[in-house]
This record gives C-alpha cells, sequence and structure tokens, in this order.
C-alpha cells in the first residue's frame, strides 16, 4: 500500500526540486462533482481550433507547465528593464545587474512553486540500430583514390588530376557507408501522391510553410538591403581577398593562399563564381554577395535545430530573431569570411545532434560533411571540434546514452573519416606547411608577435568573462565589424537570452538531459578563437571570432520565448490565449527588428563612414581621369602612412589587379612615362607635392573636398602641353 506524502514531504519536493518530481496537492474543481457519463462525453467532443493550430503549432511549447501569465509578463518587464540600462550611451550598470537578477529570482521562484517545465511534447524519435556495415568494395576504391588524391595535392594546387581523384574517393566513401531509406513507394507513385494533395489544397502552400518563408524573406531584407552601400568601403584585407581571387580567375588554383598570413581557400572560390555568375567581376559587391548569401542560408539550419529538439515555433523564432539581428548580419555584409563561422557551424551542429537523438548513421555522415568543409572556411571553425568532441562527451555521461555507445563510437568514427576526407587537401597542405598553416593562430594565441601582456591565467580568465558578458554588455570596439562598445544582441534578444539560460539551467539541474548543458557550454566552446587572444587581450571580444555561438544563443533566445507564449496562453485559459502569445511574439520581434535596423543602416553605417579611408571617392575621380583624356598606366597614388590602401583606389577605378601606389622617393619613376598623367596624395604629405612640383614644373595641385569630414585629398594633375615644353 502507498503512503499518502505529509506536509514535510510536500515542502521537502519544493525545495529539491532538482531531485525528484514535485508533489502536487490535488485541487477539487467542479469537474470532479460531474457524473462519469458527463466527463466521457467531453473527451467525444471534437476540438476546437485556436492560433496555435491555424498557423501550425504542433505542440504547446517546450516548457508547457501553467501559472498565471501575468507572472512571465513581469519576468519578461525585468528582464527588458535590466538591459535597457545597460544599452549605450548612458547606461546604469547597478540598476541594471539588480534588474537582471530579480528577473531571475521571479522566474525561478516561479518555477519552484508551479510545475516544473519538462520536454515531454518534443517531437518524437525513433532511434535505430545501425547495421555497422560497409560495402567493401566501394571502400577500397575510397581508399586507394583518396591516398592517390594526397599525394597529388602536394603541390598546394587543385588540378583536374586531383579533383577527380578527391571526388571518385568522396562518392565512393559516401555510397560505402550511407545507409539507404526505405522506400515503400515509387518515387514516381509519391509524387504523383504529392501533387494529388497539392490539388486538393486549392494549390496553396500549407500556413505554416508560408509563415517560415515570409520570415526568410523578411531575412533576406536585412541581408541583402543597401547592400552596395553598407558598408560604404573597402580597407585592405579586401584588397587582399580580390587578389585571391584574381590569382583563382587566372588560373592559381590554391588549396591555401599564403597572401596577408595564409587563408582558407572557400570564399575564394565562392566570390569568383559569384563575379562569374553575377557578372560583378573583381569587386567588393561580389565579396559582399557571396557572404550575404552565406549569412542568409545559415538561417534554415537554425530553424531546423530548433525545430528538430523543440519543435518548429522554437526553430521559427529563432531563426526570425537571428535573422533580423545586427550581429549576424554585420559579419554577413562586411564581406570577408567572418559569416562562414556561422554559415558552416549550424549544419555541423544540426545533422550531429539529429544523429544523435536519432540514432542515425546518415546525419553523422552530413555532419561529417559540413566539418569538413568548415575547416576550409574561416579559421576560427577550427575549434569546432572540439565542440564536437563536447557534444559527443556530454551525451556519453548522461543516462540518454545507455545502450548506444557502441553505436556511437562507430557512427563518430564514421562522421571523423568523412570530415577528414573533405580535409584531405588542406591536410596535405598541413603537414609540409605547419607554419603557415598555423601562423595566424599562433600570433593570438601564442608569442610569435610579442610577449603576453600580463599573466597568461589572468588574461584568459578576463578574456572569458568579455566574452561572456558581450551579449548585454560590450561586443568590443572593433568598427570593421560591430557598433563599439556596445551589446552584441539588441535589447529584446539579449534579455530573452537572460531568461533562456536561467530556464536552461534549472531545467537541466531537474531532468539532467545533456542537451540543456550543451547549449550552455557551447557558447563559450564556440567563442574560444577570441578568448584565447592571449597575446593581443584587447582584439576580445571580437563578433567575428566568436561567430560561430550565435547558433546556440539564438536557439535559446527561441526556447525563452517559446516558453513566455506557452505560459500566457496557460495562464489566459481561454481561446484568446494563443492570440495574446503571438500578439506578444510579434511586438517583441517588431521592436527588435526596429532596434537592429537602427544598428545596422545608421549606426554601423555612420560609424564606418568615418572610419575607413574614401578610396571610393578618389577611384571616381580616378576613373573620370581614366574615360577623359587618361589611361590607366597614366595614373598614380602617392603612399602616406596609415592612409588609404592604394590597391583599393584602383579596385574602385575599375583596375583590381593593379597597384599604383608610389612613395615620394619612387616618383622619379614616372618620367618614363608619356602623356597627360594624374596623382592623388594625402594633402599632409607636403614631401609628394615639393617632389611632383620638381618633377613636373607645369602641373597643378588642387584638393578634392570629400562628402565626409576629414576625408579630403589631393590631386595633382600634369598636362600633355607641359611635357611636350
Amino acid at each position: 500500500m502507498m503512503r499518502e506524502p505529509s506536509v514535510l514531504d510536500y515542502l521537502k519536493s519544493k525545495l529539491t526540486f532538482w531531485r525528484s518530481e514535485p508533489i502536487e496537492i490535488p485541487i477539487l474543481d467542479s469537474d470532479s462533482l460531474v457524473g462519469e457519463e458527463y466527463i466521457n462525453s467531453l473527451d467525444e467532443m471534437p476540438d476546437a481550433v485556436s492560433l496555435d493550430t491555424d498557423i501550425g503549432t504542433e505542440n504547446a511549447g517546450i516548457f508547457p507547465f501553467q501559472w498565471s501569465g501575468w507572472w512571465v509578463l513581469l519576468v519578461l518587464g525585468l528582464a527588458l528593464f535590466a538591459q535597457r540600462f545597460l544599452e549605450p550611451p548612458q547606461r546604469n550598470v547597478g540598476a541594471g545587474v539588480l534588474f537582471y537578477l530579480a528577473a531571475a529570482g521571479v522566474l525561478v521562484w516561479g518555477l519552484l512553486r508551479k510545475s516544473f517545465p519538462s520536454q515531454d511534447n518534443q517531437p518524437q524519435v525513433n532511434p535505430g540500430k545501425d547495421p555497422l556495415t560497409a560495402r567493401t568494395l566501394m571502400l577500397t576504391i575510397s581508399l586507394v583514390t583518396g591516398l592517390a588524391a594526397f599525394i597529388s595535392f602536394s603541390g598546394n594546387l587543385f588540378t583536374q588530376v586531383n579533383l577527380f581523384l578527391w571526388g571518385i574517393s568522396l562518392v565512393t566513401l559516401i555510397s560505402a557507408l550511407m545507409i539507404p531509406k526505405a522506400r515503400d513507394l515509387s518515387w514516381g507513385k509519391s509524387l504523383r501522391i504529392a501533387f494529388d494533395d497539392f490539388i486538393s489544397q486549392g494549390l496553396r502552400l500549407p500556413g505554416w510553410s508560408l509563415f517560415v518563408f515570409g520570415i526568410f524573406v523578411l531575412a533576406a531584407f536585412f541581408r541583402f538591403y543597401q547592400l552596395g552601400s553598407v558598408p560604404p568601403e573597402m580597407f585592405s584585407d579586401h584588397a587582399e581577398k580580390l587578389w585571391d581571387v584574381g590569382d583563382v580567375l587566372t588560373g592559381e588554383t590554391r588549396i591555401f593562399f599564403p597572401r596577408n598570413t595564409g587563408r582558407e581557400a572557400f570564399q575564394m572560390y565562392l566570390t569568383a563564381a559569384v563575379a562569374l555568375v553575377f557578372g560583378t567581376g573583381l569587386s567588393f559587391l561580389s565579396l559582399k554577395i557571396g557572404t550575404a548569401l552565406a549569412g542568409l542560408f545559415t538561417l534554415p539550419f537554425i530553424y531546423l535545430l530548433g525545430k528538430e529538439v523543440a519543435g518548429r515555433r522554437v526553430g521559427l523564432l529563432a531563426m526570425a530573431f537571428a535573422g533580423v539581428a545586427y550581429w549576424p548580419n554585420v559579419i554577413s555584409r562586411v564581406a570577408l569570411r567572418f559569416t562562414l563561422y556561422p554559415f558552416f557551424t549550424a549544419p555541423t551542429i544540426y545533422f550531429l545532434v539529429r544523429g544523435i537523438r536519432r540514432q542515425n548513421r546518415n546525419d553523422f555522415i552530413w555532419a561529417g560533411l559540413a566539418l569538413g568543409l568548415g575547416l576550409h572556411g574561416y579559421s576560427p571553425f577550427r575549434f569546432v571540434p572540439l565542440v564536437v568532441i563536447g557534444a559527443l562527451g556530454l551525451y556519453l555521461l548522461h543516462r540518454a546514452s545507455h545502450g548506444n555507445r557502441v553505436q556511437i563510437f562507430w557512427r563518430s568514427t564514421i562522421m571523423v573519416w568523412v570530415s577528414l576526407w573533405i580535409f584531405l587537401p588542406l591536410f596535405r597542405y598541413a603537414l609540409t606547411h605547419m607554419n603557415e598553416f598555423t601562423y595566424r593562430t599562433m600570433t593570438r594565441m601564442g608569442t610569435i608577435e610579442r610577449p603576453y601582456p600580463g599573466a597568461v591565467g589572468e588574461i584568459f580568465f578576463k578574456n572569458l568573462w568579455d566574452a561572456l558578458t558581450m551579449f548585454f554588455w560590450n561586443n568590443g570596439d572593433t568598427w570593421v565589424h560591430s557598433v563599439s562598445q556596445r551589446p552584441a544582441l539588441g535589447v529584446v534578444s539579449a534579455a530573452l537570452f537572460f531568461l533562456g539560460v536561467v530556464l536552461l539551467l534549472v531545467r537541466y539541474l531537474r531532468e539532467r538531459d545533456w542537451l540543456d548543458l550543451f547549449w550552455l557550454i557551447s557558447i563559450p566552446l564556440l567563442m574560444m578563437p577570441s578568448i584565447l587572444s592571449l597575446a593581443f587581450p584587447s582584439e576580445n571580444p571580437s563578433l567575428n571570432r566568436t561567430g560561430g555561438a550565435l547558433i546556440p544563443v539564438f536557439l535559446i533566445v527561441g526556447i525563452a520565448l517559446d516558453y513566455l507564449m506557452t505560459s500566457i496562453k496557460d495562464g489566459l485559459s481561454t481561446k484568446g490565449g494563443a492570440s495574446a502569445a503571438w500578439g506578444l511574439a510579434i511586438l517583441l520581434f517588431a521592436l527588435s527588428a526596429g532596434q537592429n535596423y537602427d544598428l545596422v543602416f545608421h549606426q554601423y553605417q555612420d560609424q564606418f563612414s568615418r572610419s575607413a579611408w574614401n578610396t571610393s571617392e578618389m577611384g571616381t575621380v580616378m576613373r573620370q581621369f581614366i574615360d577623359t583624356i587618361g589611361s590607366e598606366d597614366q595614373t598614380w597614388v602617392v603612399r602616406y602612412p596609415h592612409w588609404a590602401d592604394t590597391r583599393l583606389v584602383s579596385i574602385n577605378a575599375g583596375m583590381p589587379l593593379r597597384d599604383p601606389g608610389l612613395w615620394p622617393d619612387e616618383l622619379e619613376q614616372t618620367l618614363e612615362v608619356s602623356g597627360t598623367k594624374l596623382f592623388l596624395f594625402k594633402p599632409d604629405d607636403h614631401d609628394a607635392v615639393i617632389t611632383l612640383q620638381q618633377l613636373y614644373p607645369g602641373g597643378t595641385s588642387n584638393v578634392i573636398e570629400s562628402a565626409l569630414d576629414d576625408k579630403d585629398f589631393g590631386v595633382y594633375f600634369v598636362p600633355q602641353r607641359t611635357l611636350d615644353e
């Protein structure tokens, strides 16, 4: 006979909620007083149509427990006030911390006094057993051709031969390992059934699909709106990239590009493809289009990840807030490799988590493909293998892995094998050029360029703190890819992220779900490329080297908002509860979108314009000279320390592979060129003006006023008649 719980048992269960399911005292309501026949008849009544059903929400949320919706509004309000106090320019740290503590306290108090949030409504998965088999012939072919490709990659060049061998090796490896899906219907019959379903709906897409597509289109607007002018100017790294792309287009198909301390190849080939497909040539716009596309197509994997672990509403919310956020938008627009970090991190984590949850070998293969490709993208991605190891380790240490550990080992081995085969060309280069391959990383982690500015341990923990607080306080002062000295997240996203972290911590203490802990741990792991800038701690935090962390960050934002929506819906206990929940979500999203629009298209744009040199204006003047009275080889830019990169002037003038720069003591070389001549110089460079007047006494000097303050530049014009005299 089961003993009834006492009042003391009830109190203990509430105070030690992480040990066992809290005891609830049953409440006698009117339903318990009516007859059994009436109660049974209620079960036979059709379900009412709610807003959740109308737009396709298939569950009640990831945190389905009931307590008054007014309480969660209080929690949300406290968090929003907290972050508002931390917004520049007028900040109140004490008030911000106090309000955040109050929000956390009220939230935890609510969790303690009511039913605990669970994950029972997550999508059901049916783990399958792996046969642990492979196609021997295909595997043998893959090994032989892979070895041949590895040897042929020795020259740091992609060639027709090694690409063919590598391609055969990859195709046969995947064919050897991939488990075909069981098909109950032929593809023709399946297509006919799908078409009939489409016709029966009146040629309309499902409402939820349209909703997701609409969010994706809005995100595309944020990625591509004013792309040509935001940001407005290039800087030296862009010149390096375009020269690398120029090498590709002229046949120098390198595996690793040694220029500018060394770069992986993916962006070079992506930009080359953009230049050819869109006809944009070797230009800033070509770089921008490639990285903006990469940033945009990160979002579907954020949606799929949220849908996989928490339901499609969480996936939608995570994708929506990431789609309009200033952080991923800026690192996509700046046209460098930064956005490749989250671009490859998102599918890697998605397929890994999906593979673990569903025990599906094919997902591990896809994770391996994404992992290997990511290593050709942006060097901070080299920390993602550690994140993968962390995920597998956490899973194996938790109860969920019971009975699956052997299969996880073999599937993980397959994932590593596939990723190594994708990484093969760069791996071959790294073995023989390790110093070049690791140089950029070691300049930040080690003492190649400068000694550590203090005790390593102190620097590390300060960097860790600065990185973990950047979401609420300071994302660094690098004008290239951030709005200086402000939080990485907007007010709404930061508040939701904070609440989501608290929710995951509390739920992990209660349910010990490895995923809850993984989302929290993955954030500092994905930020390590910035945190480990030990020799240059001033470069931490940075939005570029922490870019991979935006995947779990916005997933947590989605989880938090989903929880708020569920609590409001259940708290109101009326048909209008769902409408109120979605109304709150839309309001928060609109506020977030508005602030992020201002951050990108006003604050970031203004800051960038003030900080970058106006090489586009200089290039326009040079182009006008070439198109009217001169030619390309009759134009020069006089170099000056810490001034404009002369290659950028030439690129903006339509001469992407010419460097027109000369130092003042090199100007005498221009006497060998006949015809009208044009020299651009910095007005402060008096030596340049004196030298030009000595060489070309009949020339004229003018200062071109820039549209921006302190960006004027000089023009020294040498007419033909002066040369004839």
